[in-house]
């Protein structure tokens, strides 16, 4: 018997704004909480406890290829089919398509390759910084956290940094629910995009460089390359993923810190407590609130939940990562916290690629930022910043501070 659908409300304003005190009753009701969001028309399960979060992430009874579903279950899910030239990519894949499109980017995000763009990613955020403190006030979002990691995402790639504005307003249009049903925002975003990668690309074959975009386009994986559609799909979930974790990463994390004073000035006087700190900021406000879709192909049995076949499944990772069983007091903010098993960066297969870059770009961002600006603060009234309205992200839409 499934649990009646008692979660509508998981979607509204005023739960976006602040989730904890819904996903409290959720884990609470049972492990797997059943949903429907206005702008999908099948219902949506969450898994909202961590040990059944971690199981249901690398259980592969769950499917992320929609091309598994039947018809209907992809009308339900699927209503812009300009998309379809932009998801061929391996968070839309499963074994042996995702281990073939995972390798072929992996060699990227190597340890040894990551701490070699460190004096890089060090520079971008010294000049964003100058002009920083040249202002009394900005939104540290616009000035900071946004820049810092699609220019590096975008220096990687090999796509033109001074088009970074473009990215931004597509990957809010991606990440943004339809309002009212309208997708014709999105299927213009789906299209731009598209003819943008697109010439992108054909310039990248005839004049390759020594850049990520130009390696995949020369790789061969066992004799295989990567097709048209796939190597478009890649370039566009590595610009959007590239840069929307870490961007939100460091501003909830600032307003992390900044909403929890004594654990500030207990970083500024044990600067030796970033790493654990950060680790805190992923758990206690992570930038990704439900992992990425997976789907049912037969009816499942998951939890003491009957999910029939062809609907949709997320991992609550925001919620599993404020589990009591696992995080003691977890609604308290502790940069100290050890043991810290979060999610925040999922599990399984699909754990998150560029995990250590997003994390070496922040631990070097929270260190500047704390040296370069001791007097940080909110410029408005915590209270008043609002936040995402996005099925995945959980960031802040601003967030103005002064020094």
């Amino acid at each position: 018997m499934s649990t009646p659908d008692l979660f509508h409300e998981l979607w509204s304003p005023e739960v976006i704004e602040n989730p904890f005190p819904l996903y409290a009753r959720m884990r609470q009701a049972a492990p797997v909480a059943r949903s429907h969001h206005p702008s999908v028309a099948g219902p949506i399960w969450v898994v909202c406890r961590y040990h059944a979060a971690v199981e249901f992430l690398k259980d592969n009874r769950f499917a992320k290829s929609k091309q598994k579903l039947g018809r209907e279950s992809q009308r339900r899910y699927f209503r812009v089919s300009a998309l379809k030239h932009l998801d061929q990519h391996m968070l839309s894949a499963d074994p042996p398509m995702h281990t073939r499109l995972r390798s072929l980017v992996a060699q990227a995000f190597t340890a040894r390759r990551v701490e070699a763009l460190r004096p890089r990613i060090t520079a971008i955020a010294e000049q964003l910084l100058d002009s920083v403190q040249q202002q009394d006030r900005v939104d540290l979002l616009d000035a900071f956290a946004f820049p810092l990691p699609i220019t590096v995402i975008a220096e990687l790639l090999g796509v033109p940094v001074e088009d970074q504005d473009r990215f931004r307003e597509w990957t809010t249009t991606f990440l943004t629910p339809p309002k009212d049903g309208d997708v014709a925002p999105l299927r213009r975003m789906a299209q731009e995009f598209q003819a943008y990668l697109q010439e992108f690309l054909a310039r990248r074959r005839a004049e390759p460089r020594d850049d990520l975009a130009s390696a995949m386009i020369a790789a061969e994986e066992q004799g295989d390359r990567l097709s048209p559609v796939e190597l478009m799909s890649m370039v566009f979930l590595l610009l959007v993923a590239g840069h929307e974790t870490t961007v939100n990463l460091i501003g909830n994390g600032i307003w992390a810190l900044l909403k929890h004073p004594e654990q500030l000035e207990r970083l500024r006087a044990a600067p030796a407590l970033l790493d654990s700190a950060v680790e805190e900021m992923l758990r206690y406000c992570g930038p990704v609130k439900h992992s990425t879709s997976r789907f049912t192909l037969e009816d499942t049995e998951f939890h003491g939940q009957h999910i029939p076949a062809g609907e949709m499944v997320v991992a609550g990772l925001v919620s599993a990562n404020h589990d009591a069983e696992v995080f003691p007091e977890p609604e308290r903010f502790d940069i100290a916290r050890q043991p810290n098993r979060h999610i925040a960066f999922g599990s399984g297969i699909h754990f998150c690629l560029g995990a250590p870059l997003a994390l070496l770009e922040a631990k070097l961002s929270f260190r500047l930022l704390l040296e370069r600006l001791p007097q940080l603060r909110f410029a408005v009234e915590p209270s008043t910043l609002r936040w995402r309205d996005s099925l995945l992200i959980h960031g802040l839409e601003r967030l103005p501070v002064t020094f």
